[in-house]
């Protein structure tokens, strides 16, 4: 697996992550369910952004190296 597909198949678990919080959000509305969306969603949305950054990086890093070693 390439890292593009690592980072689309991450992208795509969160997003379904974030669909079924919603649904649950839905039903589980009280102050121990906005703790848990602080200490445990946001912070893995924050760890997303920056690993997506960092394998984007990687990406280019690889396709350089890909081109200087042909």
């Amino acid at each position: 697996m390439g890292v593009h597909e690592g980072s689309g198949q991450l992208s795509k678990a969160m997003k379904e992550l974030l669909a079924r919080w919603e649904e649950t959000r839905a039903a589980w509305d009280d102050p121990v369910s906005r703790d848990f969306d602080q200490k445990h969603i946001v912070p893995l949305q924050i760890d997303l952004r920056t690993a997506a950054t960092a394998m984007g990086q990687m990406s280019l890093l690889i396709g350089r190296i890909r081109r200087d070693c042909a």
